[in-house]
């Protein structure tokens, strides 16, 4: 997607409708999972930042929803739950045919957030 645009609301609007509500959605779901969350656009993606760095990005695309984290260490259950959305290190893709596992969503960023605080203390 070769457009530019200042904020997340303004990339969301660039889907169709049905898009727009999974966008909304996995956003609010990553939200809920950082403390004072912040927002911006890098790489050309929505980003959701913590405490002024960059924690997860997610972005649309054709048929599925791309998903960003620096994957942590995670345990084997969790693990296993998320083999079938791995794409390459570090990518979760979840199919817009399928219905979208939100609460996995929110688990590993929750998960980030817990590493992320975990590496500053």
């Amino acid at each position: 997607m070769a457009a530019k645009f200042a904020n997340i609301d303004e990339y969301i609007r660039l889907f169709p409708d049905d898009v727009q509500a999974v966008l909304d959605e996995v956003r609010r779901t990553i939200r809920s999972a950082v403390p004072s969350p912040g927002e911006t656009i890098s790489y050309q993606m929505p980003t959701i930042t913590l405490d002024g760095h960059s924690l997860v990005y997610f972005a649309a695309w054709k048929h599925h929803i791309g998903i960003y984290p620096p994957i942590p260490e995670i345990d084997p259950e969790l693990d296993q739950e998320l083999a079938p959305y791995r794409a390459a290190k570090g990518t979760l893709k979840f199919p817009l045919r399928e219905p979208i596992p939100y609460d996995l969503i929110g688990r590993v960023v929750a998960l980030l957030v817990s590493e992320r605080v975990k590496a500053e203390d």
